[in-house]
Formats: structure tokens, sequence, C-alpha cells
């Protein structure tokens, strides 16, 4: 008969039980070979700056490139993982889609308050109908995807 590895040696994982919490970081991973490694860094680099840029214009999305920061951080380095897993405004994100895919209300109120506000600039300046046509339709094929996905507990937040 098997028996289980003791507590202190298993690693943590961010899919574990309630006593977990919101600070536990998923269990390391080894590292890629260095150019891999680097091509991944640079990517959570670029990822993580266009998610800051989204939180000042409008229509940028912020958290889908700040999960892909956290995924590329996660495969690379460490340091900018934990730093992200933490930090004040993106470790929430983190945590929420770590903990099953969940998004903060505030997240969708947020996403769709920039949406509308992007299509009605689409429909104000008016520009080709195709573009008009693919624009809208993203926005609200990715707004239904949003408001779909599951909310964390308000005990987990």
């Amino acid at each position: 008969m098997h028996s289980p590895r003791p507590e202190s040696s298993r690693p943590v994982s961010s899919q574990e039980g309630p006593d977990c919490g919101h600070a536990c970081e998923p269990a390391p991973r080894p590292l890629p070979p260095a150019p891999v490694r680097w091509a991944l860094q640079l990517f959570a680099l670029l990822s993580l700056a266009t998610g800051i840029a989204g939180i000042f214009i409008p229509g940028l999305p912020t958290t889908v490139f700040v999960l892909m920061a956290g995924w590329a951080a996660a495969r690379s380095s460490p340091r900018l993982h934990a730093w992200l897993w933490h930090h004040r405004l993106f470790g929430p994100m983190l945590q929420n889609w770590a903990r099953g895919g969940f998004m903060s209300r505030k997240a969708k109120w947020s996403a769709t308050a920039m949406m509308s506000l992007c299509a009605l600039i689409l429909l104000w300046t008016m520009p080709p109908l195709w573009v008009r046509v693919v624009a809208l339709g993203c926005m609200g094929s990715v707004l239904i995807w949003l408001w779909l996905r599951p909310e964390p507990s308000p005990d987990s937040a």
C-alpha cells in the first residue's frame, strides 16, 4: 500500500485546499534552456508592459496581458513570477485565474465599460463597415466569454 508523502515535503500548489488562501504560489517548475527562458522572459515583460498600458488606453485589455505575463514568468523567472503573484494589482488576477479561471466582477464590469466606450467611438468615427463588424463581433464574443467565467467566492477575495 502506498503512503502519501508528508505535508512538509510536498510543493505548495495554487490548486490546493482552503488553508492555502490567496497567497500560495504554484509549485515551482524546472526552467527551460537559456534561449527559451530568455524568450519567455521577454514575452513576460512585453505582456506586462502591454497590460500596464491597458490600464490607461481604452480598448486595450489589462487582464489577458497580465495572465500571459504570469504564464511566461512562471516558466522562465521565479523572481518575476513571485513579484507578479504578490503584487497588489496583478496578484489577485493571477491567483483568481490559478484557482479555476475565476474573473472578478470588478474586472468584468471594467472590461464591459471599456469595450462599450470603444464601441461608441467606433460607431461615432464611422470606419469601413467590415472594421465595425469585425471589431464589434470580437468585443461581443469576448464579453460573452468573460461574463460566463466563474467569479471568485467573496471569502477568497
